[in-house]
């Protein structure tokens, strides 16, 4: 735990985005529409708050648990703006449990201190990469919501509330497509021009990182080509998003884990 590290102007706007986050996540069925989402909106600026102290204080800090963080705000983004368009979904107390959790973990492992870039292309890079992150992780919450939609009708319970089946499965693989293209943008980037980007002798490298973003690639377009080819679609297509979204979890955040946490270091 390194929560001494994290400014302060940090500590006060996690603890008041994760109790914003808290309240519609424990109190979803007692509070109206309206004031779930107002106290939604509310965590979700405080966390943008947080994160703008994090990337931008002095010095900038990232790390596992800040890559979570982001990947949590911008699930609550396209939740903002899909609820907008379809007000029958139904996820604000997953979500808001999700993002307090988030703040919270962020809070307690807020990084390392970032070098001076060795490249002013270099946050553009990992912009890519999160905002992959970020869809995919979309991705597998309408995944998850399709699936408990699809048990609902099995079980002739509630069939009618919520979002289509359908509109959840053509939403889950738009976003999975939309990630798929910033995943091989990524790493192309990290291929074509990692000395560029990083620095003399930071080549890419086939290390922990790199292995399981690769294998991540490699699940995503196995799924996109077996829903274009075969029809994969249900439970198989889901198990799919699902292998490949951890190999990625594993990719980034699991190597920055070992370092920052098991090993304690940053490098």
């Amino acid at each position: 735990m390194i929560l001494s590290s994290a400014s302060p102007l940090s500590v006060l706007l996690g603890i008041a985005a994760a109790a914003a986050y808290a309240i519609p996540a424990a109190a979803a069925a007692r509070l109206s529409l309206r004031a779930s989402r107002t106290a939604l909106l509310a965590a979700w600026l405080l966390h943008a708050g947080v994160l703008a102290a994090g990337l931008l204080g002095d010095p900038p800090r990232f790390g596992f648990a800040p890559a979570l963080s982001v990947t949590a705000w911008l699930v609550l983004t396209v939740y903002a703006v899909e609820s907008q368009l379809f007000p029958q979904l139904q996820a604000r107390w997953a979500l808001a449990g999700l993002g307090s959790a988030a703040v919270l973990l962020a809070l307690l492992f807020p990084g390392n201190a970032l070098h001076v870039s060795a490249s002013p292309w270099l946050p553009l890079h990992w912009a890519l990469g999160i905002a992959s992150y970020g869809l995919f992780a979309a991705a597998v919450v309408h995944a998850w919501l399709m699936t408990r939609a699809e048990r609902q009708i099995r079980q002739a319970s509630d069939a009618h509330s919520g979002m289509p089946l359908l509109t959840l499965e053509r939403l889950t693989f738009r976003f999975v497509k939309a990630g798929f293209v910033l995943l091989t943008a990524t790493l192309l980037a990290g291929w074509l021009f990692g000395e560029t980007l990083y620095g003399p002798g930071k080549a890419w490298k086939w290390d922990h990182k790199t292995v399981f973003s690769v294998l991540s690639w490699l699940a995503f377009a196995a799924l996109l080509l077996g829903r274009s080819r075969f029809g994969w679609r249900g439970r198989k297509a889901v198990r799919v998003l699902y292998v490949g979204s951890l190999l990625l979890l594993l990719g980034y955040v699991g190597s920055r884990f070992v370092l920052e946490v098991v090993l304690g270091r940053g490098a």
